[in-house]
């Protein structure tokens, strides 16, 4: 039997068989779903207060809501903030949800559901490579599915919102515990009005074999989208280990006027527990994007970050990761291409605090038809933290005149045994590359793309083959004809 592809490769096939606007009416389908209540209007207790009161929620969620708004009135918008002028957070739905039942079966959802995403292939996915899939339309997840591998192992795998109501100890415990809700403005816009997304928990010494996934999709302009997802790894005795790879997929049709995305992403790494967290991001042009993600690692816990931000009108995400425990580690892998005027501003963090650490970070940024990439990180190493090395490694590529790239790193070393490394690169396309290539029958866009793939090879070859598949796709298909996904 034939393995299927990727959301992502499906639509690109669709493309081929269909045309650009027969996918373009396909995607057009999540507009024209019932939304059963949106609310939208100033952003203050009122409104916080009837979001909570549609979700049923406990009285301590009310409250750190209400005290995430105290905080976003307070707090002034970060001065790195470039490119969202056309934010009004009062213009658009903070909260939108459509008009389906939640279920555990494809086939249990509204046909508009349905047929938007067999189109993209989401079920046939699941049931060949995924452990569990999560899938949040607009604030609302409307499908999530545990295979038998997780139920075995007990490990927990749902909604973030039936978390709260189904454990919420647990979520108390951890739940803005690694991201603090005062961290800037918008992450406290995060925690007023956030809304679906997954939860994972892992039991000690348990490893889950295949990844689990979730999807997030936007489905119409002027929506805001916050999701939030909270991984857990217990701790492992002497001797023991856990495992988890979770990917996260982000897309949205062509849409007129904007919507904006300010999702969050929490992991605790208990002790000698490894945590991959991958992201294909491919959100339509008129996207404006933040993404939130921070890890706290303990003793011989390892986090991976892999982002690769395709798409949006503006992204800014920085993965970080708190090296807490001793012998912990931690790699942060970034792929970002801005092809047009937008603006990529990707990068890392990584904060030392245990002795006999390890951070490595590698950027790859790609700008091309005026786009502007940046990566900007931060690698700290507070006193105490003996031993520790962290190596950062950026590479730029700029595909035209009109391109910009820019490397923005910030070394803060307070312990002298530490080793810290950075190197950074730029490489510019010339036209004489591009006439021999266009001499051989190679069109330009097609060009861009072998150049593109032959720049990040390198990390290529550190990640998964589905992953290394996936992206290698969009990164084509993002400089064809087509112009990408979204």
């Amino acid at each position: 039997m034939k393995r299927l592809g990727s959301p992502i490769e499906l639509e690109k096939e669709l493309k081929e068989v269909m045309g650009e606007k027969g996918v373009d009416e396909l995607l057009g389908k999540a507009k024209e779903y019932k939304k059963e209540i949106e609310i939208r209007g100033k952003i203050g207790r009122d409104l916080i207060e009837e979001i909570s009161k549609l979700k049923k929620e406990p009285k301590w969620m009310l409250n750190l809501r209400l005290r995430a708004l105290e905080l976003f009135e307070k707090l002034p918008m970060p001065n790195w903030v470039e490119g969202i002028e056309s934010i009004d957070v009062e213009e658009f739905y903070q909260y939108v949800r459509p008009e389906a039942q939640p279920g555990e079966e494809w086939n249990q959802l509204p046909d508009w559901f349905k047929e938007y995403y067999t189109k993209l292939g989401l079920p046939e996915a699941e049931a060949y490579a995924l452990s569990g899939i999560t899938t949040v339309f607009d604030s609302e997840n409307l499908v999530t599915k545990v295979k038998e591998e997780l139920k075995s192992k007990k490990v927990i795998f749902t909604s973030m919102d039936e978390a709260v109501q189904r454990y919420p100890e647990i979520v108390k415990q951890y739940f803005s515990r690694v991201f603090p809700i005062g961290d800037y403005k918008l992450a406290a816009l995060h925690y007023a009005l956030w809304s679906g997304g997954a939860f994972v928990y892992i039991p000690r010494n348990t490893s889950v074999i295949n990844p689990v996934e979730a999807y997030f999709i936007i489905g119409s302009e002027l929506e805001g989208q916050f999701e939030h997802t909270l991984i857990v790894a217990e701790d492992n005795a002497k001797g023991e280990t856990s495992y988890l790879h979770f990917i996260e997929g982000c897309a949205a049709p062509v849409l007129k006027r904007f919507s904006f995305h300010n999702g969050m992403v929490e992991i605790y790494a208990g002790r000698n527990s490894q945590i991959y967290f991958t992201t294909l991001q491919n959100w339509g042009k008129s996207i404006i994007n933040f993404n939130n993600k921070r890890a706290i690692a303990n003793e011989n816990a390892h986090v991976e970050w892999v982002e690769g931000s395709i798409g949006s009108k503006v992204t800014y995400t920085y993965p970080a990761t708190i090296l807490k425990g001793r012998g912990s580690t931690t790699r942060n892998i970034s792929v970002g291409i801005s092809n047009g005027p937008y603006i990529k501003d990707v990068g890392a963090k990584a904060i030392h605090v245990a002795p006999d650490t390890k951070s490595i970070i590698i950027s790859k940024s790609i700008s091309s038809g005026g786009g502007l990439a940046t990566y900007r990180g931060l690698v700290k190493i507070l006193k105490g933290a003996k031993g520790s090395f962290s190596h950062v490694s950026c590479d730029s590529l700029i595909l035209d005149e009109k391109s910009r790239a820019y490397t923005l790193p910030r070394n803060e070393v307070d312990e002298p045994t530490a080793t810290v490394s950075h190197e950074a690169s730029v490489d510019k396309l010339s036209e004489d590359q591009l006439f021999y290539m266009s001499s051989r029958g190679i069109k330009e866009g097609e060009a861009k793309a072998l150049i593109v793939n032959g720049f990040i090879r390198e990390v290529l070859k550190k990640l998964p083959l589905e992953t290394v598949s996936i992206l290698t796709k969009v990164i084509n298909l993002e400089f064809s004809e087509l112009g990408g996904v979204g």
